[in-house]
């Protein structure tokens, strides 16, 4: 592989020299700089970007960690990363972890590599603990509350909205609640959120058999509507985690001539809105923009963004 030293042996001149001709980064004279251009053209000699790169310590790369993008949240967060990095000349590289804490340890390792200027984590499975260690190889945004750990952090306020929602469901007289849910309360904060919000508002635990796990699809609520179809208890109301799942669910009960519980979805969804189904917007667009500009501005703050409940 032709390097810069070549360049330099054959044209005459220093490394330093080729070097400004090239990056146009200081003066050259218009000899030196026509000699060096022909023996460019004559090995051709193509830079190298990320050796480049690496020594003016940036590669204008971020990379976003995203177990999949099933579910609304990891799409709309992506999207808002992208939109906020293509603005400002940035590159975003996708890193798929499945929930793999030894994937996610191997993109800390490119961190550390310095494969990027800063890596924005939508979803994880290692530790918190591990993320705040691991900065000093660089900036690291989680997109959760990280509480006390001093970790970058653009995140949905759901909180208040999730008590609004639930009062108002229970204002209607409801009370055999369905849930659906991508992970378990051991993995999930939001999962977590969801189960001790219903729990504050209605005095007691919902019904297991009334809680969906690993929903996070139109196919995996029509499954979920099918589970409580087949069962002594059944949901008086449906609260689902995705405007598409609550309208998968709602597919399988007119698929089977069933009369549809009231349904309320979440990230208002085109689905949702066409079918005016009442929602909660966490706004993840925002999200996403905001953990993008912390992870070009390398502050280490909390920028929440607070989730809205739409009634219709």
């Amino acid at each position: 592989m032709t390097t810069i030293k070549d360049v330099a042996r054959l044209a005459g001149y220093s490394p330093a020299t080729v070097s400004r001709a090239i990056n146009h980064s200081g003066y050259v004279s218009a000899a030196a700089a026509a000699k060096i251009q022909a023996v460019i053209a004559q090995l051709d000699y193509v830079p190298n970007d990320i050796a480049r790169d690496l020594s003016q310590g940036r590669t204008v790369n971020v990379g976003v960690v995203v177990p999949h993008l099933n579910h609304p949240y990891f799409t709309q967060v992506f999207n808002g990363i992208l939109t906020a990095a293509f603005a400002a000349d940035y590159n975003v590289v996708l890193l798929q972890s499945k929930y793999d804490a030894d994937l996610e340890r191997g993109y800390l390792e490119q961190l550390h590599r310095k494969a990027f200027d800063a890596l924005i984590f939508t979803s994880r499975a290692i530790p918190l603990a591990e993320l705040a260690a691991a900065q000093k190889y660089g900036p690291i945004i989680c997109c959760e509350d990280p509480g006390d750990y001093p970790l970058a952090a653009a995140y949905s306020q759901r909180t208040a909205a999730y008590q609004a929602a639930f009062r108002w469901i229970q204002t209607q007289g409801y009370h055999h609640i369905g849930l659906t849910l991508s992970r378990s309360d051991k993995l999930s904060a939001t999962t977590r959120l969801t189960l001790a919000t219903y729990a504050t508002i209605f005095g007691h635990a919902p019904d297991p058999d009334l809680v969906a796990l690993g929903v996070t699809t139109f196919a995996d609520g029509y499954q979920a509507a099918q589970t409580w179809a087949a069962q002594a208890s059944q949901p008086d109301f449906i609260f689902s985690n995705g405007d598409d799942i609550a309208t998968g669910i709602r597919q399988f009960y007119l698929d089977h001539q069933l009369a549809v519980p009231p349904l309320m979805g979440q990230e208002n969804q085109l689905s949702g809105r066409l079918l005016g189904l009442p929602t909660i917007d966490h706004h993840f667009q925002q999200v996403g923009a905001a953990a993008f500009h912390l992870a070009a501005s390398r502050q280490v703050t909390h920028v929440p963004v607070a989730a809205e409940l739409i009634l219709r």
